[in-house]
């Protein structure tokens, strides 16, 4: 099994797309994370959903998670209101990783190694400069496990 028979096609948003739209996307489609693109729509970065959440919760949380318990449910509640006027940009690692990103002819294998590698939940798929969408972790491990 290759690439071009796990990849689904898949949103994408820009370095300047706000992070609360992102937020959205993630939950309202039930998705891992993002395809990030330049400005000639190449994918750029993955961004995990975990990363949205690493700008929303307050660092002092992430830091001490003992602190998260003595902020009230009003407020905990809301923490992702702090993405208001923030960019995808401001999500993604100041040092970025190897980009998860294959040909349509990578194996199960390959892609599954390109994520544990990566971190990535999802592995965008180019074919001559052209994204034709993602494998998600869930299709991977749904089809390996098939097998």
């Amino acid at each position: 099994m290759r690439a071009r028979d796990l990849v689904i096609d898949f949103p994408t948003v820009s370095l300047d797309s706000p992070a609360m739209d992102a937020a959205r996307l993630l939950a309202d489609q039930g998705l891992p994370g993002l395809i990030v693109v330049d400005a000639d729509g190449s994918p750029s970065s993955i961004l995990p959903g975990t990363q949205v959440l690493r700008l929303a919760v307050p660092t002092y949380c992430q830091d001490d998670p003992a602190l998260a318990r003595v902020v009230d449910e009003a407020h905990a509640d809301a923490f992702l209101r702090s993405l208001a006027g923030r960019t995808v940009r401001e999500c993604l690692p100041a040092n970025p990783r190897e980009l998860p990103i294959t040909d349509p002819d990578a194996t199960v294998l390959e892609i599954a190694a390109l994520m544990a590698r990566t971190h990535s939940p999802l592995v965008a798929v180019v074919d001559g400069g052209r994204l034709l969408g993602a494998v998600t972790l869930q299709a991977l491990l749904e089809r390996a496990l098939v097998s």
